[in-house]
Formats: structure tokens, C-alpha cells, sequence
């Protein structure tokens, strides 16, 4: 686009800019805002605010509160903003991280985030073993049968679990594939207490996955961090330095995403949004 172009409004689509506008007005503090209130700030009519919402909903930008009148941000919004740390600060950022996981531990390391119900590959450092190299950034899997996405899904409480899975049962990939919400919470608060997971053969016969979750600077999940071993089971002499090789992994990356000293695992003040 041209200098000139950019400035000619003769190239803006007014519609497209209101409804940027809209969006614009949610932030950290007023994370929940009324039609009304939306119409005053921007001096618009109601009417044309509503057609906005109901436009922003639909497409899942936006989303309804309970109380039936407020909105706040929705899953289209997150998914952007995955998009972009994907493309700049979480792949920049974890690389090294994960390359330098694969050099101390000999096995496939990889780096993934959370686009609503699927957990995406969004960094790879290949190990030895050629079955992993067919693991491409971009892949993705199901986030409740996979160590890797219940550790993502670590820090939402289970109405927020419920919203993500509405229906009344799960597929199942594995025998061991929770198939409800309450076996999945569980499995996911067993790990949270942890401080990391382990799935051996629990979503691909023959591969265990020791995974640990990367925090951004609010204290939420933004990441994983994992290793893929080659077999359906790790010895118990063997799991445990692998686990504090990864948790390592995840800790430093946590540090340099939220400039602040981590220690692996859950941040202490995220433990109380577990859900009775």
C-alpha cells in the first residue's frame, strides 16, 4: 500500500473500522461491557452497536455474559493473538529453549499452545528418532486426549471447561481418553498438582510425552513444553530426570516470556481456581 493510499479515506470501509473500534474498548480492567455503554463511548446509535455485537458474536470475536446484557472478548480474539506470539515472541523465545531440551535429554522436544479445543505444534526440535519427524509445525491434536493440551487447559475452572465441551460425551482415541468433563478435570487437576504430566501409549501406542506448562506474565498457561520418547513406557529410574529436565525447559522459558524467576510448574497464586 501507498503513502498516499494510507492516507485517503477514500480506502477506509467505515463498518470494518467501527467494529475494530468496539473491540478496542475491552481491556485487562473493563474486561465486560454493556450495548448501552458501548453506544456512549464510541456516540453511536444503539441500533447500529447492536448489529455490531450480534456481527462480532456470530463470528466469536465476541461473547454474551450470563447476565444476558454484557459481552466480553471471545475465543476469535485469542485465537489472533495465538497466531501472533506463534509467529513471533513464543517461537523466538522457545526455540532455543526446546533445542537446547533435545540436546539434554536426546529425544524430540516441541513447543505448543492452545487454539480453543485443539493443541497446535508451533515449534519442533527434531531428536534422533525418525518416527517424530513427521511431526510438523502447524499439526494438531485433540486437546482433551493429550497430556499436551490438558496442560494447556490447566488454568480455566470447569464452567469454563464445560463451555469448551459442551456435549455430553468425548470422543475417545485411546482406552485411556477421559470420555465426561469430571474424568477430564481430574486427570487435569492430578497434573496441575504436580507441577507436570506424563502419558504413556495414552494417545499414540508406543510414545510416551512428558510435558510442562509456560506461563505468561499474568500467571496464565500460554504454552507447554515437551519431550516425545520412543517408547509406550519410561522406567521409573529413567522418568524423573526427564521430567526435571523439561520443567527446566519451561521454567526458563516462563522467565524470559514474563521477565520474572520461575521454579516449574503452577505458579502458587494460580492453585486456588481449582474447581470442587
Amino acid at each position: 500500500m501507498t503513502e498516499k493510499m494510507a492516507n485517503d479515506d477514500r480506502y477506509t470501509v467505515p463498518g470494518l473500522a467501527r467494529g475494530l473500534q468496539l473491540l478496542m474498548q475491552f481491556n485487562r480492567d473493563e474486561r465486560e461491557l454493556s450495548g448501552a455503554e458501548l453506544s456512549r463511548r464510541m456516540g453511536l446509535p444503539r441500533a447500529s452497536v447492536f448489529r455490531m455485537l450480534f456481527t462480532l458474536e456470530q463470528n466469536g470475536f465476541l461473547e454474551r455474559c450470563p447476565d444476558g446484557v454484557s459481552y466480553k472478548l471471545g475465543l476469535a480474539v485469542l485465537r489472533l493473538g495465538f497466531e501472533l506470539l506463534a509467529s513471533m515472541e513464543l517461537t523466538e523465545v522457545g526455540r532455543p529453549v526446546i533445542e537446547e531440551l533435545r540436546d539434554r535429554s536426546g529425544f524430540s522436544a516441541h513447543l505448543v499452545v492452545r487454539d480453543a479445543r485443539d493443541v497446535v505444534f508451533i515449534a519442533k526440535a527434531a531428536g534422533g528418532n525418525a518416527m517424530f519427524h513427521s511431526i510438523q509445525v502447524g499439526a494438531r491434536l485433540p486437546a482433551h486426549a493429550t497430556v499436551l493440551g490438558r496442560t494447556l487447559l490447566s488454568d480455566i475452572d470447569m464452567k469454563e471447561l464445560a463451555a469448551l465441551y459442551p456435549e455430553p460425551t468425548l470422543p475417545a482415541y485411546t482406552p485411556k481418553t477421559p470420555t465426561n468433563l469430571q474424568d477430564l478435570k481430574a486427570l487435569i487437576d492430578q497434573d496441575r498438582e504436580k507441577g507436570y504430566g506424563v502419558s504413556m501409549g495414552g494417545y499414540e501406542t508406543g510414545i510416551s510425552t512428558i510435558a510442562a506448562p509456560v506461563f505468561n506474565e499474568q500467571g496464565r498457561v500460554a504454552a507447554a513444553i515437551s519431550i516425545s520418547v520412543p517408547s509406550q513406557r519410561i522406567e521409573d529410574d529413567a522418568l524423573m530426570p526427564l521430567v526435571a529436565l523439561v520443567q527446566a525447559s519451561a521454567a526458563q522459558m516462563t522467565e524470559r516470556l514474563s521477565h520474572l524467576p520461575q521454579r516449574g510448574g503452577w505458579p502458587a497464586k494460580s492453585k486456588d481456581k481449582k474447581t470442587a
